[in-house]
């Protein structure tokens, strides 16, 4: 396995825009049929509605859209600058008011991140962008294979170490994932670390031994590092859209998740998706995955990710 990397020459919103492409055209193409040109349907608002959950965006949030466009100026004929500009707004409002960053620099280093989530919801690769993005802070990063369940799953991570420039700790396939964990702090430590990022096995909320697992994990590394883990990043794939929600909001009542990373935003028209996750679960978007490159986890920042999603110019 090679590390792709990032296309080069390309700057942030860049990125963020080229991997929102197809959730954009998708949204666009949808609403816009139903407003471009001089007939409009008797049932536009239904419409309307309608168009808005197949993007993904949830119920509530389409329901706050038909609802900000009827009360527009011009609402028994709505234009199509109309109807994007109340939808902007809406949007807007859901993306600033329920995401909140985390405070930087509020921990005593080392910091300990655990990555969980199910499998092929891009958990390892996370954990490699993650401590990409430390160590070009300027910080020195471990990184734990404690998915010994999953074969080939130590040897990724060993592979991000290597390309990103981290520290390593695995043992073999099968090992007692709680006991690599303790070593891999205990390794952390002694090297004088900034950051741990340990990568679990996928797990879903409903296999209870798994789960029980990560509670042992989380109990051990505490135990070893004061306050640890600081962070629980669930990794959820985007490609699932909104069933991946359903699937957050089950897995949140058995893990202390903190924040969410939405991956594989490239790879699908459903990004309309982070519009609900905001929305409809109390916790975080920290980061969104936006290709397959090094350098593609970047912070989900709400207006960069409505000017991608649904631009002010469309």
């Amino acid at each position: 396995m090679t590390v792709p990397e990032s296309p080069a020459g390309a700057g942030r919103f860049d990125r963020l825009r080229r991997g929102l492409r197809r959730t954009r055209e998708g949204i666009l193409g949808r609403i816009g049929s139903l407003f471009r040109g001089s007939a409009r349907s008797e049932d536009w608002s239904g419409e309307l509605e309608e168009a808005l959950i197949q993007a993904d965006l949830g119920p509530r949030a389409a329901a706050q859209i038909v609802q900000a466009v009827k009360g527009a100026p011009g609402s028994t004929q709505p234009s199509w600058e109309g109807v994007r500009e109340a939808a902007r707004r809406v949007l807007r409002d859901i993306l600033t008011s329920g995401n909140r960053t985390p405070p930087k620099g509020s921990v005593t280093p080392p910091r300990v991140v655990l990555v969980v989530g199910v499998n092929g919801g891009g958990k390892t690769t996370t954990a490699g962008k993650l401590a990409r993005r430390f160590q070009g802070e300027g910080k020195k990063v471990v990184l734990c294979a404690a998915d010994t369940f999953r074969a080939g799953a130590g040897e990724q991570l060993r592979l991000w170490a290597e390309q990103v420039g981290a520290e390593f700790v695995g043992h073999r396939p099968g090992a007692d994932p709680s006991a690599v964990v303790f070593d891999a702090a205990s390794a952390t430590l002694s090297r004088g670390a900034d950051a741990l990022i340990v990568d679990t096995a996928g797990r879903l909320h409903t296999q209870d031994p798994l789960m029980r697992e990560l509670e042992k994990i989380v109990r051990v590394v505490g135990r070893r590092i004061d306050g640890a883990p600081h962070e629980v990043l669930l990794v959820l794939d985007a490609t699932t859209g909104q069933n991946g929600v359903n699937q957050a909001r089950q897995f949140l009542d058995s893990a202390r998740v903190s924040g969410l990373v939405l991956t594989k935003l490239d790879g699908t028209a459903k990004g309309g998706v982070a519009v609900r996750i905001v929305q409809e679960l109390a916790i975080p978007l920290r980061y969104i995955g936006i290709g397959e490159g090094p350098d593609d986890l970047i912070d989900f920042d709400p207006d960069e990710f409505l000017e991608g999603l649904l631009p002010s110019a469309a």
